[in-house]
């Protein structure tokens, strides 16, 4: 095994040598192996206890932050903004149901093959002594990687953690690893016994949000879920989406479950590739199951996109990602159909520019905290998760709805008045209260409606709703 990055090594071979062993294990040395550049590493310190440690790295390194109770892991931040993650080996006994309910029991001592055990999957169970230059495999995760496989090292100790299930989903959708055939029996049991009824949102999330932002192809992990009967049992509004037919002329590749992975994955690959971006594929289209009628033959989802709100207000409370993210998927979910709606009636001659203009400007307005990119990443990902390849190879929609943005300097105008208050009481006299707020509703809404477009067609409007001559 050949750590590239000298940085890395460096560090090691310091602490290495200033303990009895130190050894690189885990996701670090996974990754190495499958021809990464890992810049974060796992280092377990045998033969001191945690108070000589804590000494030991603050003297190496200068500062050393403790995660955990019962000395956790000694966080080390490198200038060069590489991490380190030290810890002792350690056993974990589980004393509740929740994923925090557990005694660790620090043990300098302990053989390095009782500490492998307790790791998760033997991919993550390979440790590697940078001074001997000797790779410690006793489970055969090195096999596994070439085999594309995620197998349980120790099947007791995988469930005294439940939140290893939601682990398995994320490293397969990363790794694009299979799950061994006896692991997938396990941690089907565990979801059918409820082992995952009782973990921390915290921990989940975290979880979610590596298979969301880390993974190519988080379809792989759904799916993985979906199988494991997690959709089924955690998220009913993706469970919903399952089996829900779509008009073949515009989906043609399935249902409203494959069309969202088709998105998800879609997503993944545009930029920007935020928190927002992913979600807002994942749940743009929650109202459709409620939505979706055969008419004339033909399956139609109308208004799909406004019932879509209270699922995916359901499914964000599942995890802790945050109220301005919820408020952000839930505005890209009601509008994800305009970009394309409003470049179809343009080009169909049905609205002039500055009408499209106007459109897109309130439609700005709706979204307002959601940034125009992570929206059209969105929508694109809408377009692409139809499974047909256009022949322009771009997403003429999203080019045409941010030159005008830029032409018409749209996203300003979306989040100003056209006559603010301060204007309206200098130039006619009026002063705070309820009727400069009702005035500056109306503007609004004469201005949302393509009647008034400047600030002077605004005064005009001004001296008609106030009665008085310019």
């Amino acid at each position: 095994m050949q750590i590239a990055d000298p940085i890395i090594k460096a560090a090691v071979e310091k602490l290495a040598r200033a303990v009895p062993r130190a050894l690189l294990v885990g996701g670090y040395v996974r990754d190495v192996f499958l021809g990464l550049d890992p810049k974060d590493a796992d280092i377990e310190v045998y033969g001191v206890n945690a108070d000589v440690l804590v000494k030991v790295v603050e003297e190496l390194f200068g500062r050393a932050d403790v995660q955990g109770e019962s000395f956790g892991v000694l966080k080390v931040g490198l200038e060069s903004g590489h991490e380190l993650d030290i810890s002792l080996p350690r056993r974990e006994s589980n004393t509740g149901k929740g994923h925090k309910d557990f005694f660790i029991d620090s043990d300098p001592s302990m053989a390095v093959e009782e500490a492998l055990r307790r790791r998760d999957f033997t991919v993550n169970a390979i440790a590697y002594d940078l001074l001997k230059e000797e790779v410690i495999d006793p489970f055969h995760g090195q096999e596994d990687l070439k085999a594309k496989v995620l197998r349980v090292v120790d099947e007791k100790t995988f469930q005294d953690d439940p939140l290893r299930v939601f682990r398995a989903v994320q490293f397969a959708a990363r790794l694009e690893f299979s799950i061994d055939k006896q692991s997938f029996i396990l941690m089907r049991e565990m979801v059918d016994r409820g082992d995952l009824d009782h973990l921390s949102k915290e921990r989940v999330t975290d979880e979610w949000k590596k298979l969301l932002l880390k993974a190519e192809k988080p379809s792989i992990g759904f799916e993985l879920m979906r199988n494991l009967g997690i959709i089924e049992r955690y998220y009913s509004e993706l469970e919903a989406l399952i089996g829900v037919p779509q008009e073949p002329e515009w989906h043609p590749e399935g249902d409203v479950w494959v069309h969202t992975l088709f998105a998800i994955d879609a997503a993944a690959s545009l930029e920007p590739r935020t928190l927002a971006t992913m979600l807002g594929a994942v749940c743009h289209d929650l109202g459709k199951p409620a939505a979706t009628k055969q008419i004339e033959g033909r399956w139609r989802a109308f208004g799909h996109e406004e019932l879509g709100a209270v699922p995916t207000k359901t499914f964000c409370r599942h995890f802790i990602f945050g109220g301005d993210i919820e408020k952000s998927v839930v505005a890209i979910t009601l509008d994800h159909l305009k970009p394309s709606a409003l470049y179809r009636n343009f080009h169909k001659g049905e609205m002039t520019e500055e009408q499209y203009a106007n459109a897109v400007r309130r439609l700005l307005k709706r979204l307002r905290g959601v940034s125009l990119e992570t929206f059209l990443a969105v929508t694109e990902a809408d377009v692409q998760g139809r499974g047909i390849t256009k022949e322009t190879g771009d997403y003429p929609e999203g080019k045409f709805l941010r030159d005008i943005v830029r032409r018409y300097g749209l996203e300003d105008a979306a989040k100003e008045f056209l006559l603010t208050g301060q204007e309206l009481m200098n130039e006619f006299g009026l002063k705070e209260g309820r009727e400069l707020g009702d005035l500056i509703e109306k503007i609004e809404k004469a201005r949302d409606d393509g009647k008034i477009a400047t600030k002077d067609a605004a005064r005009q409007f001004v001296y008609t709703q106030l009665n008085i001559s310019p």
